[in-house]
């Protein structure tokens, strides 16, 4: 029998290792994954590569407007929403029948279609997929030389390339203290609206991350900017780890660090907050037990939606006042968590009917809510999870913009975590989910400081070099 003192010595080093390679595991890095240029389009169309542009407009049948029309005037009623309840079950039924009537009796397709055309759009094949996009040059003025950045504006679900009507004239408008202006490319996500879905399991946001580059390659741009919320903050976050000699810098609304040394941090700042977040913003952390419940309450679409997304799919591609109701619901809690409370759910205050369902019609003409909520099952999968994406850090200059009524808040102390190079990172008091929809003008600002300190720091490290 060992003597006691070589027993705690041995216990020692076996504690030394084991804490030696926990704090490897936390700290380090996995490999960063290489993804094979899969074909995601029709196995018999395989061989026909065309990558041509193709100008686009949307032009939809009076035969699809017909059934609409038909669907929304014998729709069943509505079950009432219970004594004293607003939002908190879901969408208030007095609320939705508003929206409906509006849609059926107030909401102009025609209109609103050629508002949607207002910006060029094309078509491109990306590894079979016909993606769709907005591309909108800027325009200089002759006594003006500008240089010219690309901007890949990535959004989100449930939202669309509608998100960015509002904040695209304000990109792309030459500002007077800026020696920059930007070209901006809004693809709709594989899936998403007008562009192509695929038909074979896999397409995660891993691979839609190499899409988005392939396409900013077909268009010419070795290295760009990416912008996003949502999926498109994913997305982007994604392109920046497996392509960073493409991405030139990321901006993102839709900040969060899921490295499990943040987590540890964020769990045991609970003990003493100030190490962590600031006192205005502690109650978007802490207590832990808020946290989570709000997670909770408002993630459930997403637990579903990555697991069985074509069930419910079928019943919201064949139900317009179901796709509106489910839809606009997240516009409400999302954009602003007190709106829970109230009947109205607070939507004029930052939308108008006609921009939010604008969004919807998308949804509803292109038929692909089902093929959008893939998205979620295909990334949140063990063959999409082994990639450890959430686990290696993005060393593209990053910037973010962080919204007050955001999902969740997180601390740059746990952001630089994910990002070691976060260049920038303001909190504004305003705000929620859908930022570009919602304060167009505020995002905008905030996109522009941000690029110009990332250019600025570019601009520094070339002095530097030169010197050198």
């Amino acid at each position: 029998m060992l003597p006691a003192r070589y027993i705690l010595v041995l216990s020692g080093i076996i504690f030394s290792v084991i804490i030696h390679f926990t704090l490897k595991s936390l700290l380090s890095d996995p490999t960063t994954p290489h993804l094979e240029n899969i074909w995601w389009g029709d196995t018999d169309k395989s061989k026909i590569h065309d990558e041509t542009i193709k100008s686009f407009q949307i032009n939809i049948s009076k035969q699809i407007l017909d059934d609409l029309e038909f669907r929304l005037k014998h729709h069943r009623t509505f079950i009432p929403s219970l004594e004293n309840v607003s939002q908190q079950y879901g969408i208030n039924s007095k609320l939705l029948d508003e929206i409906i009537e509006y849609w059926k009796n107030d909401y102009k397709w025609s209109e609103r279609q050629n508002y949607l055309n207002k910006f060029p759009q094309f078509t491109t094949q990306i590894q079979g997929l016909t993606i769709h996009f907005l591309r909108v040059k800027p325009n200089i003025p002759k006594s003006r030389e500008l240089h010219v950045l690309p901007l890949l504006l990535l959004h989100g679900w449930p939202g669309s390339v509608r998100e960015f009507y509002e904040i695209i004239p304000l990109l792309t408008t030459p500002q007077k203290d800026k020696n920059f202006v930007f070209d901006i490319i809004a693809p709709s996500l594989p899936g998403y609206g007008f562009s192509e879905a695929t038909r074979k399991p896999g397409l995660g946001a891993a691979q839609v991350a190499m899409i988005m580059k392939n396409l900013m390659n077909r268009l010419g741009f070795n290295k760009f900017y990416v912008q996003g919320g949502d999926w498109g903050s994913i997305i982007g976050t994604t392109m920046s780890i497996m392509y960073p000699s493409n991405v030139r810098g990321l901006h993102i609304n839709l900040c969060f660090s899921s490295k499990p040394i943040s987590q540890i941090i964020h769990f045991f700042g609970s003990l003493y907050p100030k190490l962590v977040v600031e006192d205005e913003y502690q109650n978007l952390l802490y207590p832990l037990s808020s946290f989570f419940h709000y997670l909770i309450s408002e993630t459930g679409y997403l637990h579903l939606q990555a697991t069985k997304p074509d069930t419910i799919g079928v019943s919201l591609n064949d139900s317009p006042v179901g796709l509106a109701a489910y839809i606009i619901e997240k516009f409400i809690t999302w954009t602003n968590k007190e709106w829970i409370k109230r009947e109205d759910g607070g939507l004029k205050e930052k939308f108008s009917y006609a921009d939010l369902l604008d969004n919807v019609m998308i949804y509803w003409i292109t038929g692909s809510i089902t093929t959008s909520m893939r998205l979620y099952s295909e990334t949140f999968n063990k063959d999409h999870t082994s990639l450890q994406l959430d686990r290696i850090s993005v060393n593209v200059p990053t910037a973010c913009a962080k919204f007050k009524n955001e999902l969740v808040y997180s601390p740059d102390l746990l952001l630089k975590q994910k990002y070691p190079n976060l260049i920038h990172s303001v909190t504004y008091n305003d705000g929620g989910h859908f930022a570009a929809f919602e304060l167009p003008q505020i995002l905008a600002e905030d996109i522009w400081t941000a690029i110009q300190k990332i250019e600025e720091n570019y601009s520094k490290n070339r002095d530097i070099n030169n010197q050198q």
